[in-house]
């Protein structure tokens, strides 16, 4: 089994410069650190606080409000497509039959 090989990126989140070693492209790494900088600027504009820590405990609360959405977005999409399968294969299976 082959090792995975890292790589630094240097990636700016809310004015501060940051080393992230990963696997991943460090163009998808800076495109997540975009995103994580984009959130905490907004953030930052509709709270009173300066404090860096609790503008970035808020924007992974939003982070991850987002992503349970979609999962659950996506939980109610398989259970529809399943629902659908279901009922084309009963539909061909009865049409096969005749």
């Amino acid at each position: 089994m082959a090792a995975k090989t890292t790589t630094a990126t240097e990636v700016e989140i809310f004015g501060a410069v940051y080393h992230v070693r990963g696997d991943k492209n460090p163009e998808y790494l800076r495109e997540l650190a975009e995103v994580v900088d984009a959130r905490m600027r907004d953030i930052s504009q509709q709270v009173t606080t300066i404090d860096t820590a609790k503008i970035a405990i808020l924007a992974a609360l939003n982070v991850t409000d987002e992503l349970f959405q979609c999962r659950k977005q996506q939980e109610g999409d398989r259970v529809e497509i399943k629902e659908k399968v279901t009922e084309l294969a009963g539909r061909l299976e009865g049409t096969l039959q005749k």
